[in-house]
């Protein structure tokens, strides 16, 4: 097993930069802003019977929810034929094409829509590919840090939104909502020009035969020299690795659920702590939080900022609890948040659109119980939910299946935050804050979940991860498991046959 050795500033540098959240963030952000700015309702809206416009819930749905339909699956095909580098920038560019239409919309809410379904198909695929490119360069010490920067800058993203939102809202024309909705292309020429500055992912290198580039980029992303033994060691592991998972032909999809190194059970946990991440509460939050926070007599910025300042301590959580405890610390605290939210926020919130001059001080009382309670709860996402799967989803699969098994899990994360952005402004028409219950009870089966199921990957190589799953020690035991010392030559020779096996 390679040692660790200091990691070179370029790796910190190339993490930090490639896990550009702010595509995501900002527009989930950005776009619950929107929802309440006058102009942009006059424009997109319809004009009721008193001749004010409004967005019915349906439009909201349709806004919202088309940028969540695009494309983590789209990825898969263009991550191998590309690489890794090649699908950032063709994605960051099919991004900025989406941004543009947008922007450019003036009363057409059809324009509108298909931007933001082109601009879902770039920030999908590229929600993916992070990960994916995070997982397979930065060295085993710093990834699971590394991979948190992802949902650091993300959080950022949405705060930002806010902020700017403060602002550009108070303008009686079409650039309230032009200037926030634009700016995004700028987050997209960032990455897009930033890319061509990148290296490719090493394990994708060596996959295609290319094993002196590969070399370079293995010395430098540790910092060493190309001759070190420490880089020697590393191409080595991984050139077996993939020589062996190579042998048995293309990869499928359907063997991403095969059973060979039980890549059934990572498929599935990928995709359940996705199903579970978007239906916990926070997402809510985020795309609703001006029309439900009304009702409580307070504003979503303070949320943006909790989310910020709650994700950093997962800097140092994510390593120091491991995957395991952080799952299962958040999935409590945040159902006894969610309770609280639930039954207060139904007894003592005055109906939705309730001008705070006639708040009562019941109303008073009980919003501010909701928003502490709120407010805790989306810290202890960040620092817990927010990340940790996106986190196991870059450390959990073979190279020869990791593009296909983590677009199944974010095609998964795409595919419940379309149905959370569609459906709850429907929902809470109907039963207001009683919606908290549902996202109880998913963080009760989400606690269960990862008790039963999720073992701990903590300072284990990608390689390392493959002999924890064949070890068949059951996940609540897995916490103290090492792998072998010499893993790579004798547990891949002794389970050759296993590993060329087609499913």
């Amino acid at each position: 097993m390679a040692r660790d050795v200091p990691t070179s500033r370029r790796a910190v540098l190339l993490a930090i930069f490639i896990a550009f959240g702010f595509l995501f963030g900002y527009d989930m952000g950005v776009i619950s802003g929107c929802l309440i700015m006058p102009d942009f309702i006059r424009r997109f809206g319809q004009e009721g019977m008193d001749g004010q416009y409004y967005l019915s819930s349906s439009r909201q749905s349709i806004i919202v929810s088309l940028l969540s339909a695009g494309g983590a699956i789209a990825q898969a095909f263009t991550s191998d034929r590309l690489g890794r580098r090649g699908s950032i920038l063709f994605w960051s560019a099919i991004f900025t094409v989406g941004v543009a239409i947008q922007t450019g919309t003036t009363y057409s809410l059809v324009q509108l829509v298909i931007g933001r379904y082109i601009a879902g198909l770039g920030v999908g695929s590229l929600s993916a590919i992070v990960p994916l490119y995070n997982g397979e360069t930065a060295p085993k010490a710093i990834r699971g840090t590394i991979l948190v920067i992802y949902q650091v800058q993300i959080i950022s993203g949405i705060f930002l939104s806010y902020v700017l939102e403060l602002g550009s809202h108070t303008i009686n024309n079409s650039a309230s909502w032009r200037f926030p909705i634009g700016l995004q292309m700028v987050w997209g020429v960032i990455l897009l020009s930033g890319m061509f500055f990148l290296p490719e992912s090493p394990r994708h290198l060596l996959g295609t035969g290319r094993g002196n580039e590969a070399r370079k980029v293995v010395a430098e992303l540790n910092g060493v020299p190309e001759d070190d033994p420490l880089v020697i060691e590393i191409v080595e592991e991984l050139d077996f690795a993939i020589r062996a998972e190579n042998e048995g032909g293309k990869a499928t999809w359907l063997e991403c659920f095969s059973s060979r190194n039980a890549l059934w059970r990572r498929t599935i946990n990928g995709m359940m702590l996705q199903f579970i991440q978007q239906l916990n509460g926070q997402n809510f939050y985020y795309y609703y939080g001006d029309t439900f926070f009304q009702s409580a007599g307070a504003g979503r910025t303070v949320l943006g900022a909790v989310s910020v300042f709650g994700t950093l301590p997962a800097l140092y959580f994510i390593e120091a609890w491991g995957r395991r405890k952080s799952l299962l610390l958040g999935a409590a605290a945040q159902a006894v948040c969610a309770l609280i939210v639930a039954v207060v926020g139904y007894t003592t919130l005055a109906p939705t659109g309730t001008p705070t001059s006639a708040l009562t001080a019941r109303n008073r009382a009980g919003g501010d119980v909701v928003i502490a309670f709120a407010v805790f709860q989306v810290f202890s996402f960040g620092t817990t939910w927010g990340p940790t799967p996106w986190v196991y989803l870059g450390e959990s699969f073979p190279l020869r299946v990791r593009p296909k098994s983590i677009a199944l899990g974010s095609a998964t994360n795409w595919f419940w935050n379309f149905m959370l952005s569609f459906f709850s402004p429907r929902i809470v028409d109907r039963i207001g804050p009683m919606i908290m219950m549902v996202f109880f009870g998913m963080l009760v089966f989400g606690y269960i979940y990862v008790y039963f199921a999720i073992p701990e990957t903590k300072g284990l190589t990608l390689e390392e991860v493959d002999e924890l799953y064949r070890s068949g020690i059951p996940p609540w035991r897995s916490v103290g498991w090492r792998p072998s010392e010499k893993h790579h030559h004798e547990v891949h020779e002794k389970g050759t046959s296993d590993l060329v096996e087609k499913p």
